[in-house]
């Protein structure tokens, strides 16, 4: 590649960082921040001071050893622990590449992405990014500040995975070994995985238990799944005879979209796989958002974390 090429390829990335930026800090509005920060308030309490009971305290707070020692009610005061580490684990794999509307469902993760870190930065909370196929692509450990914030846009827009398949339970594996300190997980995939579809047909062989890995990182940390689809997944159609391509497989399949049985099959088989996948995180006891590519996804957002707020 000869210099003024990659130069001009730098130009190309920067302007589509710089372009993600700018759209996405005119989406945060004040409201935005504020649900932000309702919904992810400390993630634990840090002991200040033991202090004389007043009228008004509450009881449940008396530490009752101060309290016999000193022959008066004293209470434990506690300091919330206010910054938070977001981790952004983004599915790389093949079948994010897809996109029937003006964007793939990769470079909706990213805008996704930035409006979520862009958050967690104008709230002083850090934010580190996990790269995944069916191997962990790349790990950036929580940080802060608008460049850091730039580098995992453009990290998740421009990296180039070296595999194309998916393995949630390795990623989310992987992640409760390293990041040991509680933080919030956003998972942003399609979920069209072997394990996903292990969950209609049980016989499938998988790489892992989707859903105990699921259970196992929402109690170690605060797992949000963000489903990302796109309306082509969902609903084939009238086009004739065509020849579909599994993404990460390579697999070529030649199908009549013109017979109506077909069409159906497809939709209703598709309608189950989501219906299963949205019964594994309920058991799974996680978060679910969905997002699809021909939707504005800003009230998803706010909605969910509103829903956060009213539940604390």
């Amino acid at each position: 590649m000869s210099a003024l090429t990659s130069s001009h390829g730098t130009r190309d990335i920067l302007k589509k960082v710089r372009t993600i930026e700018i759209k996405t800090r005119r989406l945060i509005s004040e409201t935005m921040l504020g649900a932000y920060h309702s919904a992810f308030k400390g993630q634990g309490i840090d002991f200040e001071e033991v202090r004389e009971y007043m009228p008004g305290d509450d009881v449940r707070s008396i530490d009752w050893n101060v309290t016999a020692k000193m022959d008066k009610p004293f209470i434990k005061r506690y300091r919330e622990e206010r910054e938070l580490s977001i981790v952004l684990a983004v599915d790389l794999s093949a079948s994010n590449s897809f996109g029937s509307t003006d964007q793939s469902k990769r470079e909706l993760s990213a805008e996704l992405a930035a409006v979520l870190a862009f958050s967690a930065t104008r709230n002083n909370d850090k934010v580190g990014l996990l790269l995944f196929t069916d191997t962990v692509e790349k790990y950036v450990p929580p940080n802060k500040g608008r460049q850091h914030v730039l580098r995992v846009i453009r990290d998740i827009l421009f990296y180039e995975p070296k595999q194309r398949g998916t393995d949630i339970v390795g990623a989310l594996g992987y992640l409760n070994r390293l990041q040991k300190r509680k933080a919030v997980v956003f998972l942003l995939s399609d979920f069209i995985t072997e394990e996903s579809l292990a969950w209609i047909r049980p016989s499938t062989s998988t790489k892992g238990d989707l859903m105990k890995s699921l259970t196992l990182t929402n109690q170690r940390h605060d797992l949000i799944c963000v489903d990302i689809s796109d309306p082509r997944e969902t609903e084939l159609p009238n086009v004739g005879v065509v020849t579909l391509e599994d993404a990460e497989t390579g697999e070529l399949v030649e199908i009549d979209t013109g017979n109506r049985k077909l069409r159906q099959l497809y939709t209703y088989q598709n309608q189950k796989r989501v219906e299963r996948i949205i019964h594994g995180f309920r058991q799974a006891g996680v978060d679910r958002i969905a997002i699809t590519t021909d939707q504005p996804y800003i009230n998803s957002l706010r909605s969910f974390f509103q829903k956060r707020e009213h539940r604390r």
